[in-house]
């Protein structure tokens, strides 16, 4: 058995621990980085609707993108696709030569915890925090989709609009969040963008070159 497999291992038991100590509201979803298309190993509770064998997130293809520069990413704000704020921590595991191989994620639901925060907030004239957002879901071509959008609006006009120049943009910042490591993820963004697969695959080695 690997390093990563005996620390998989033995985390799989902590899941519910961690699950009840928190309440119905918290979910603890264990990822094994390994395996992107189908990261979850684990799933303690039910907050965003993971289930094992789920794909892994943009914040999990982003940090597995840095390798040994990822950090920790801690109390950070999301949403789920139906509006439900989740506080989320992302906490790494390595190995013994410090790579990064898988995650323990934390997500609680403070929905109504906020709406409690805002009125207080109110009344003390404090400024709520801003939120950030990921994509939980547990089917990678729709995961593909959703990075694929958000860059899409970064870059301010639709594909079919782009010059060559912004479309290799478009690309190079997909490859930079990591997406291309998933398998089969060309012929998704190819699909999600209107493009032929030849001119993904082009677009890919040309910005790689």
């Amino acid at each position: 058995m690997s390093d990563a497999d005996a620390v998989l291992a033995a985390l799989r038991p902590v899941l519910d621990g961690l699950a009840a100590t928190f309440g119905g509201n918290c979910e603890v979803v264990l990822h094994d980085y390994r395996r992107p298309e189908g990261s979850v190993v684990a799933v303690a509770g039910d907050v965003t609707g993971r289930a094992p064998g789920g794909s892994m997130s943009e914040l999990g293809l982003s940090l597995l993108k840095q390798g040994r520069d990822a950090r920790d990413q801690i109390n950070y704000l999301t949403r789920t696709p139906a509006g439900r704020v989740i506080k989320a921590s992302t906490m790494l595991l390595r190995d013994r030569d410090g790579e990064v191989f898988g995650a323990l994620c934390v997500n609680l639901d403070v929905t109504d915890l906020r709406h409690a925060a805002v009125l207080l907030g109110e009344l003390a004239a404090v400024t709520a925090l801003p939120d950030a957002t990921t994509t939980f879901t547990n089917d990678v071509g729709q995961l593909i989709r959703a990075v694929v959008a958000e860059e899409e609006l970064k870059l301010g006009r639709p594909v079919s609009r782009m010059t060559r120049a912004e479309r290799l943009d478009l690309f190079r910042a997909l490859d930079e969040r990591g997406l291309f490591a998933l398998q089969k993820a060309v012929p998704e963004v190819a699909a999600a963008l209107g493009i032929s697969r030849a001119s993904a695959y082009n677009h890919l080695a040309e910005i790689r070159s």
